[in-house]
C-alpha cells in the first residue's frame, strides 16, 4: 500500500521525497487500517454477546451516536449522527452495543443509504424486535469539497422495520423523541 500511496503523491504533482512527505505513505497505511476497521468487526457477534431478557415492551432510543465513514464513490469522508430505536420482543441489548454496530458498518467503504439499512437489519435479526428504526444524518465531503461544493447540506436516510413501518403513531413518537 505504501508504494501505491507514494505513486499517488507523485501523480498529483508532488515530490514524494520532500521531507514532509517521506513518512506519509506509512502514516496513510496506518490511517486506512483504522478507517476500514469495520471489515474486521462482526456486527452480529457484537449484538449476540450482550443480549438480556427483556422486561418491558416500550421503545428504547439512543440518540446522537457520532459516526465517521468513507464514501465508496470518491473515498472521501462522510460523518454525522445516528439515531436508533427499537421495541423489544424477548431481548434487549446493552446500549453501547448499538453504537458499536454503527461503528462496525461505518468503518467500511459505504453509501449512507446502505449503511442505514445494514444497521436496521442487523438489529432486527439479532434482537427479534417488534420494530427497529434507524435514522442517519450526515455531511459528505464529496459534496462539500468537490463537485457541487455545498457546505451546509445534510443527507438524511431512514430505515423503519416492523412496528415503526406499520404504525404511524410509533414512527411519529420516535421521530419526535429523536429531536429531543
Amino acid at each position: 500500500m505504501e508504494k501505491e500511496i507514494k505513486s499517488i503523491i507523485q501523480q498529483i504533482g508532488e515530490d514524494s521525497s520532500r521531507e514532509g512527505l517521506l513518512k506519509t505513505p506509512a502514516r496513510v497505511k496506518r490511517a486506512w487500517k483504522e478507517i476500514a476497521a469495520g471489515y474486521e468487526m462482526d456486527p452480529d457477534a457484537i449484538i449476540q454477546g450482550a443480549l438480556f431478557e427483556a422486561e418491558g415492551k416500550e421503545m428504547i432510543i439512543v440518540n446522537d451516536i457520532d459516526f465517521y465513514s468513507t464514501c465508496e464513490h470518491h473515498m472521501l469522508p462522510f460523518f454525522g449522527k445516528a439515531y436508533i430505536a427499537y421495541i423489544p420482543g424477548t431481548k434487549i441489548v446493552g446500549l453501547s452495543k448499538l453504537a458499536r454496530v454503527v461503528e462496525a458498518f461505518a468503518r467500511r467503504l459505504q453509501v449512507q443509504e446502505r449503511m442505514t439499512a445494514q444497521i436496521a437489519d442487523c438489529l432486527q435479526k439479532n434482537l427479534e424486535a417488534e420494530g427497529v428504526a434507524v435514522v442517519l444524518r450526515a455531511q459528505h465531503l464529496c459534496m462539500m469539497m468537490r463537485g457541487v461544493q455545498k457546505q451546509n447540506s445534510y443527507a438524511v436516510t431512514s430505515e423503519m422495520l416492523g412496528a415503526f413501518k406499520n404504525n404511524s403513531k410509533t414512527r411519529s413518537e420516535f421521530l419526535t423523541l429523536m429531536r429531543d
